[in-house]
């Protein structure tokens, strides 16, 4: 389990949305955490991705194999945040391809939901070693990444998978069981906390009152919120 050093990460409102300067080169991003990442530095996931392969700004960079970006639509209505790249991300550099991520495949399927309607992604780009949680000063160095992604793909909702993803974005401490299922809105953004594809396989048990019985709760939530959107021509 993180501890809650691990997951003190950082809130949308304390990023103070500082212009570059006139001497900003966006190339030494990659090189250090000390250099800022503006909003509008990127245009596209693939100019992040370039940067990510070289980035330096903590340590998981020198264990990496490929920095993982995410997977889906660029400009999905729907944004899933997970923690980080596990093994099978690591070695492939796509978002949520082990079983974690296939079972999540299953469970957006449910409601015909597919990746034209999501972008998934995790706080940091690149796998922990042992797929521990990621420090605070690795999700540090990675935010800008993360709030880049969300100025770009800007999706009506998000979904934050896990304590890592909850306390980075919205600031909230409280366990995951405790605010799953329940929608957080901010500023023009629906948020909405879930259990984790990885915790759901760990408890594979369908009974009513089960994680995998809240999600199917979850989830159908999620869809006809989406619905309701689309219908009101807002997404």
């Amino acid at each position: 389990m993180p501890t809650e050093d691990q997951i003190d990460l950082f809130s949308l409102g304390d990023v103070a949305l500082t212009q570059a300067s006139s001497d900003f080169n966006p190339d030494d991003i990659p090189t250090s955490a000390r250099v800022p990442i503006p909003p509008g530095t990127y245009s596209s996931m693939e100019q992040m991705q370039a940067h990510c392969n070289q980035c330096f700004r903590c340590d998981l960079g020198k264990t990496r194999t490929h920095a993982v970006i995410g997977r889906g639509n660029p400009k999905a209505p729907i944004m899933i945040v997970g923690e980080g790249p596990g093994q099978n991300e690591d070695e492939t550099g796509i978002a949520f391809v082990g079983k974690a991520g296939q079972l999540l495949d299953k469970i957006l399927a449910s409601v015909n939901l597919t990746e034209e309607d999501v972008f998934i992604c995790n706080v940091v780009k690149c796998r922990p070693p042992g797929n521990r949680a990621p420090t605070k000063d690795e999700a540090e160095a990675c935010k800008g990444y993360l709030l880049e992604q969300i100025r770009m793909v800007n999706p009506k909702i998000i979904l934050l998978t896990g304590a890592t993803a909850l306390k980075g974005l919205l600031g909230i401490t409280q366990g995951i069981t405790k605010v799953r299922g329940q929608w957080i809105e901010q500023g023009d953004r629906l948020y909405m906390p879930i259990f984790h594809p990885a915790y759901l396989l760990r408890n594979p048990s369908r009974e009513k009152g089960s994680p995998k019985w809240l999600m199917w709760q979850d989830i159908q939530a999620v869809r006809a919120r989406l619905d309701e959107l689309q219908a009101a021509g807002k997404v």
